[in-house]
């Protein structure tokens, strides 16, 4: 019996190491993402194998996929914005009927 208590303590005392160091944040982290794939890949531990390292960088992807999506939206607006500002530029420029070689 005392060689069970012995186990269950060392257990215990590995199980409070991985909690302490991240391991099971992580490993948690990716069997989430990995359940709430649509199409499950073919090979489950290769999947792990790849996200494990980039665990800590989820926050950092979601924040620059945001940053790409605002980005885009802003560039979307300004290329609104060059368009109309060519088009009034051209009703203002002399010899614009014929494509401004005129001068």
């Amino acid at each position: 019996m005392a060689h069970h208590r012995a186990s269950d303590s060392k257990r215990e005392q590995f199980r409070r190491y991985l909690e302490k160091t991240g391991v099971v944040d992580s490993l948690t982290c990716v069997f989430v993402s990995l359940y709430e794939q649509q199409e499950k890949p073919a090979n489950a531990l290769e999947y792990v194998k790849e996200h494990l390292g980039a665990v800590g960088q989820i926050s950092d992807t979601e924040a620059l996929q945001q940053e790409v999506m605002d980005l885009r939206q802003k560039c979307a607006r300004l290329m609104e914005e060059n368009k109309d500002l060519k088009a009034r530029l051209q009703q203002h420029e002399p010899g614009s009927e014929d494509g401004g070689t005129a001068k």
